[in-house]
């Protein structure tokens, strides 16, 4: 069997082996009234009547697999409505069968140029031209544009705006900044509005106006969600007539500025656009994010690097013809490299290479080839990534839409639509379910038969001690892992107060910028807390930059520790090896085999939660490096900021490196503060192994059953979707493995 599927249950005739009908919800073994009290027999005397002995059979088929799961949830929400007792037990499986729903969104983050095709790549994956609008060199998508699916039937657009108040101190810092810089520039206004915000939503008024008459209603008319806070929402019967309508919000175009029936432009006021798409099993449980350029994003670094660090996979995208030799595509990747591996949880990055169409076999290769080899060059990516996680592909949006005979070695576009496919995992996701549901009902079925005290108290102390043994474990291999990070640390410190000094003087006195120029460029740091952000070139952070000797000292102990592919295990497999061995008591002691298998499930998913809990912690520790030095630094820069008038450059400079000399001991805090939450982390996967797996342990073998409904038709039926989706996931497995 080359797929795994969750069968749905076929209603058997007694007399014959072939099915009769299709198995409904009318079809599903009732709850039996044993151990009920007499009111609860009364108050449920109007419900199912027990069917005579049905024999199941698996179906099989796609739809099946998702007819199963549905099956599946029935009976929990059937089973979860009959726990009506107020005791601690039915409290708890209550709680358990909600917990069994989760909603897990993977993250895909489009990165590229203008002009490279992120947003014609985007429309071919989903089979759905048109959908984002692309076109000419000039346009430009200024906003984090988020597709997703939707149940509805309607293509829609949710448009969040930033607060007025935000756009309000937004123009009064860039009218101040005019008013600053009109006599040396002569009123050049590619200068005064370098990004085109005032312009595109004030036209040419934007210059005569104060801030107080830009912040007028009468220029936010057609938009009064703005004026409210809340999301203004779009809907369209069609793909391309959606696309008409966001533009506007969207990118900016000084061609299409021109357009008498473009009156306004809004995206300097959008935060993000979700646009979510119908009937399209590409995105179910995934996220495409169209992401520009950190310098190009009309959202704050805060938003933009939150995005970032949440993608699970990135996709680069960069025209063919010249992949190998992108400057701007791998400074994008490199810029946002500790954002996606040690400090987010990127998996995969694909570099893809678009336009090509009519390409030999051949030249195809050798791009390919080109591109690995400048991947393994870049010392600062690897740093980040094993060559497992990078691969390239190459693609034609437009031949992919227009339909044509594709080459699926020269136009890989279904290879990235499996991979879409493959993150949202549906089949794990079932089997997940299904495995929790088992775990459930076993406990609810075992927790029923209460004559086997002196072996429950036996088994008791065994998962006691293992619990006591095992957790133990843990935290020898974390506080072992802790000790090598401490002494890269210290080597980052000694490097970091002998040589911060070079690192510093390359910022303030870079060689090819001098004079005013810079002195802007400086006085725009200063004032947002160490960021340089110029109008084309990289962004540079001069936190990230003194804390680079620290991030460097640790970066391949870190990637080893907390890789972000979570099958490979947090902390060198140790939360993974975490076992109470209920395996070997299920052999020993059959009468409390149900209460064992639920434990085994409990194991299981709290290591699943705790490896997912590890992953967004240790964002935040990878990233305690450069926050430690920010917050040592903001009073320098306040300082700093604060200067006017003759000799400002030379103030702020002399500021700046006093400010870093005063504060050396920076370093040391910062290696402090992250070996404290590293502690801290340790000790949140202790608490949570120990509490979670005692309380499991309490409630499967010490607690008493009140009037727990008897679900044994249920647990078969379940169990038989389990122990098939079992058998194909192995089948899975063993074919990826020797793939």
């Amino acid at each position: 069997m080359d797929v795994v599927q969750v069968f749905r249950v076929a209603r058997m005739s007694t007399t014959s082996p072939t099915p009769v009908g299709t198995y409904s919800l009318t079809d599903l073994p009732p709850i039996s009234d044993k151990g009920k009290r007499k009111s609860d027999l009364q108050s449920e005397s109007s419900q199912w009547q027990p069917p005579p002995k049905q024999q199941y059979k698996c179906m099989a088929g796609s739809q099946s697999e998702t007819q199963g799961l549905s099956d599946v949830k029935e009976i929990m929400r059937c089973v979860s409505e009959r726990l009506h007792g107020r005791d601690k037990l039915s409290a708890f499986l209550r709680d358990k069968i909600k917990d069994l729903e989760t909603d897990k969104r993977h993250l895909v983050g489009v990165f590229g140029r203008t002009g490279a095709g992120k947003s014609s790549l985007i429309n071919a994956i989903i089979n759905k031209k048109g959908l984002l609008p692309s076109g000419t060199l000039s346009a430009c998508t200024s906003v984090m544009i988020k597709v997703e699916a939707t149940s509805g039937s309607k293509y829609e657009a949710h448009i969040e705006f930033i607060t007025k108040e935000d756009w309000e101190n937004e123009v009064q810092s860039l009218k101040l900044a005019l008013e600053d810089d009109d006599d040396d520039h002569g009123g050049n206004d590619d200068f005064l509005d370098p990004d085109g915000k005032l312009s595109a939503l004030y036209g040419e008024e934007w210059k005569e106006r104060s801030t107080h008459s830009l912040m007028d209603n009468k220029y936010f008319r057609d938009i009064p969600e703005f004026r409210m806070s809340k999301i203004k929402i779009l809907e369209s019967d069609s793909a391309e007539g959606l696309s008409e309508e966001i533009v506007k919000y969207t990118r900016s175009d000084s061609n299409e500025r021109e357009e008498e029936e473009v009156k306004r432009w809004y995206w300097p006021l959008v935060k993000c656009v979700t646009v979510k798409v119908p009937d399209n099993d590409f995105l179910d449980h995934v996220t495409l994010v169209d992401l520009p350029g950190n310098g190009d994003c009309r959202s704050s670094d805060k938003i933009w690097t939150g995005f970032v660090a949440s993608c699970s996979t990135v996709w680069i995208v960069t025209e063919m013809n010249r992949a190998a030799s992108e400057k701007e595509a791998w400074k994008i990747l490199e810029d946002a490299s500790g954002l996606l591996g040690n400090g987010g949880k990127c998996q995969q990055i694909h570099f893809i290479c678009t336009k090509s169409d009519n390409e030999k076999p051949d030249y195809v290769n050798k791009v390919k080839s080109a591109v690995m080899n400048e991947f393994k060059k870049r010392k600062l990516l690897k740093d980040h990534f094993s060559e497992d996680c990078f691969k390239v592909f190459t693609v034609s949006s437009t031949e992919f839409l227009k339909g044509e005979n594709v080459n699926p070695d020269l136009n890989e576009i279904p290879k990235l639509q499996e991979i879409l496919k493959n993150l949202n995992d549906a089949r794990s996701k079932t089997l997940n379910y299904v495995s929790g549901a088992h775990g459930i009902l076993s406990l609810i079925q075992g927790a029923r038969s209460g004559e086997v005290v002196e072996q429950k108290n036996d088994v008791c102390a065994v998962l006691e001690g293992n619990l006591s043994i095992q957790l133990n474990r843990v935290k020898k291999a974390i506080e072992d892992i802790t000790k090598a990070f401490e002494q890269r640390l210290r080597e980052g410190v000694e490097k970091s107060q002998n040589l911060c000094e070079r690192k510093l003087r390359s910022f303030l006195y870079p060689s090819k910028m001098f004079g005013r120029a810079f002195h802007k460029m400086l006085q725009s740091a200063v004032r947002n807390d160490g960021v340089q952000k110029p109008k084309r070139g990289k962004t540079k952070d001069l936190n990230v930059i003194l804390a680079s000797y620290l991030t460097e000292s640790i970066d391949e102990e870190f990637r080893k520790t907390f890789q972000n592919n979570i099958k490979c295990g947090h902390f060198n497999g140790a939360i993974d090896a975490f076992s109470l061995s209920t395996d070997s008591l299920i052999a020993k002691y059959k009468d409390v085999e149900l209460q064992l298998t639920f434990l085994q499930t409990e194991e299981k998913e709290i290591k699943t939660k705790l490896n997912k809990t590890i992953l967004t912690q240790k964002k935040l520790i990878y990233k305690s490096l450069t926050e430690t030095i920010k917050n040592n630094m903001k009073e320098g820069y306040k300082e700093a900021a604060s200067f006017q008038g003759p000799g400002t450059l030379k103030n702020m400079r002399d500021t700046v490196e006093r400010h870093v000399h005063s504060k050396m001991d920076m370093f040391e805090e910062a290696k402090s503060v992250m070996l404290k939450q590293l502690n801290d982390l340790k000790e949140t996967v202790l608490r949570t192994l120990k509490e979670t797996m005692k309380e499991s342990i309490e409630h499967s073998l010490k607690t008493e059953a009140c009037s727990l409904p008897d679900v044994s038709e249920h647990l078969e039926v379940v169990k038989k979707h389990y122990d098939e989706l079992h058998d194909g996931q192995d089948e899975k497995n063993n074919h990826t493995g020797n793939s």
